[in-house]
């Protein structure tokens, strides 16, 4: 089996050429927002945190998915597209943190698993639809490595109001010392 940094998505050069392609960069790994940190390794496995869809400092969209209750009407809706892409920038910090740990996104040989919570609505049942953004994109950066085991939850709320919070289970090509 071959990995992503010898036969990147489209033609070579591994997830870091796919990441440019895509005209993307990996930003700086998000600070936490409590007493852990964004992401450990356990032999060749790298576990991060939850993260949220921040862009320089700040979340990209606040509120929850669906539309609101009249008793939920200080919330804000936010569209399926705009947790989409939020989905997509959650999973680019996530990426950044499994990289800080790594050593490189070239390091990764492959994702594992994700999970996607995302703050919705009662009676809101598209999570597999927005966690999308995030498996697209690994696909994106990684191909066929970039495939994995996901599960999309619905919750009541989020941390600072996000719409979306992603964990990732990274492979490495090889394992970490302790």
């Amino acid at each position: 089996m071959s990995s992503p940094a010898d036969s990147g998505p489209d033609g070579g050069g591994g997830p870091e050429a796919a990441l440019a392609r895509l005209g993307l960069s990996l930003p700086a790994v998000p600070a936490p927002l409590a007493a852990y940190v964004p992401a450990t390794a356990v032999g060749n496995l790298v576990f991060t945190a939850g993260q949220l869809p921040f862009v320089d400092g700040r979340l990209s969209v606040t509120g929850v998915v669906g539309t609101p209750r009249s008793d939920h009407a200080a919330l804000a809706a936010v569209s399926e597209a705009d947790a989409i892409a939020a989905a997509r920038t959650a999973a680019l910090n996530a990426l950044a943190a499994v990289a800080a740990v790594a050593g490189g996104l070239d390091k990764i040989a492959r994702i594992a698993k994700m999970t996607v919570f995302v703050a919705s609505e009662p009676g809101f049942t598209g999570q597999p639809k927005i966690a999308d953004g995030a498996s697209t994109l690994l696909g994106e950066i990684f191909g066929d490595a970039g495939r994995h085991a996901r599960s999309a939850v619905g919750v009541t709320a989020l941390p600072a109001g996000s719409p979306v919070e992603v964990e990732l289970v990274a492979v490495l090509g090889a394992p970490l010392p302790i």
